[in-house]
């Protein structure tokens, strides 16, 4: 999980982050981390700031298809998305 050095993510990050995900979806993420570095740089583009959060929380959103994550934002006003997600995170859950 190195590789989420380069968004931000601290060394305690991954570590306390790993400690709380089953070896499973860990090996998962670490298989297609260039599909998980994809979709956080998207994110990043979008203009999300709480993207460690959001990654922490729904972590296996992360895993979904490029095209089909891509999709799931783009239905929104880009700057109300942006703006909703920095209050709430868990408005993901009815994206």
């Amino acid at each position: 999980m190195k590789y989420l050095e380069k968004y931000g993510f601290t060394e305690e990050d991954r570590k306390k982050f790993c400690d709380s995900v089953a070896d499973v979806m860990l090996e998962s993420l670490e298989k297609n981390k260039k599909l998980v570095k994809a979709n956080i740089e998207y994110l990043q583009e979008l203009g999300v700031r709480n993207i460690k959060e959001i990654f922490f929380e729904y972590y296996e959103l992360f895993l979904l298809d490029h095209s089909n994550f891509e999709g799931i934002f783009n239905q929104y006003d880009r700057e109300d998305l942006v703006e909703k997600l920095a209050k709430n995170i868990a408005i993901i859950e009815y994206l």
